[in-house]
């Protein structure tokens, strides 16, 4: 299988790749749903939705309250203070193997430890958290490979189409994603998962048996994106879960100087005022920033 260097997809080159003319005859033909939006991708709309008859996925304990960032807004225009994602351990679908990593989050929370999204720390955030992130999400299609890029980072999920998965794939943060369409909707089945990465904002652990089946399709006219994502993994859940997403297609037009405007800005990890150089105690908490040994090309 292929490679595709994703150091870098920003400004008018990347605008030019999404519009020049990549999708393949049945896109244009409208035999498979259209994902790539004329080029102007998808921002995130609402909530991770548990569907009917699954199991739940992990919530927020009852007992701890959750504060989003810039949200609870006071007469004086303040915002609350916000809090962080704190684990209900009371879940029956997890195992205790599940149970004893999000202790850990929960422990850190405790001990006054800021829980930022792994993405501040410049991680990648592995393929099932990277559909509830913030950021835009832009999509190109080919007859044997379908690009999910997301926007802030540039990360980049390759889905090869039509092809089973390999025999022994090599574990890496997005795994092996193998696809095909039925229909109006894009199916991606992805396994090799960095065990590195977690299934969620609370910091859920899985193993190497954690099996994501993904079902995109375009609705409302073109104007949303839903994914349905099944998740398995018999060592840190009792069942398979599902829950949805959704997204809304962009709109807004390029604005001359204003590049948080634009549609194909460049939104790059730069770490650095999570870390008080004075507080040593909280920074050895810290997990250190990905380091690259060696070039990726």
């Amino acid at each position: 299988m292929s490679k595709f260097n994703t150091a870098l997809l920003a400004g008018g080159m990347f605008t030019a790749l999404l519009c020049a003319g990549v999708s393949s005859a049945a896109v244009e033909a409208g035999k498979v749903p259209d994902l790539m939006a004329g080029g102007m991708g998808w921002n995130p709309a609402g909530q991770m939705t548990q569907m009917p008859g699954s199991p739940s996925p992990v919530l927020q304990d009852p007992k701890v309250k959750y504060i989003g960032n810039n949200t609870g807004r006071q007469p004086d225009g303040t915002y609350d203070q916000p809090t962080w994602r704190y684990a209900d351990l009371n879940n029956p679908n997890l195992t205790q193997f599940a149970k004893d990593g999000l202790k850990k989050a929960n422990d850190l929370y405790n001990q006054g430890f800021s829980l930022y999204a792994r993405t501040s720390r410049c991680w990648q955030p592995g393929a099932i958290v990277l559909n509830f992130s913030p950021g835009r999400t832009y999509f190109i299609q080919t007859p044997k490979e379908v690009l999910l890029i997301w926007q802030r980072d540039q990360i980049a999920r390759h889905i090869y189409m039509n092809v089973p998965h390999t025999a022994n794939p090599k574990p890496s943060w997005n795994g092996e994603s193998v696809g095909h369409y039925e229909g109006d909707t894009l199916v991606v089945d992805t396994i090799a998962m960095s065990t590195k990465s977690f299934v969620d904002a609370f910091r859920t652990p899985h193993s190497d048996k954690l099996h994501l089946i993904e079902r995109y399709r375009v609705t409302e006219g073109g104007k949303a994106l839903e994914v349905e994502m099944t998740i398995e993994d018999p060592v840190a859940f009792v069942k398979p879960w599902t829950v949805s997403k959704r997204w809304e297609k962009v709109t807004d037009q390029p604005k001359g100087g204003d590049v948080t405007g634009t549609y194909n800005e460049e939104i790059r990890c730069m770490d650095g005022e999570m870390v008080n150089p004075f507080n040593q105690q909280y920074a050895s908490k810290l997990e250190p920033l990905p380091t690259a040994s060696k070039a990726d090309f």
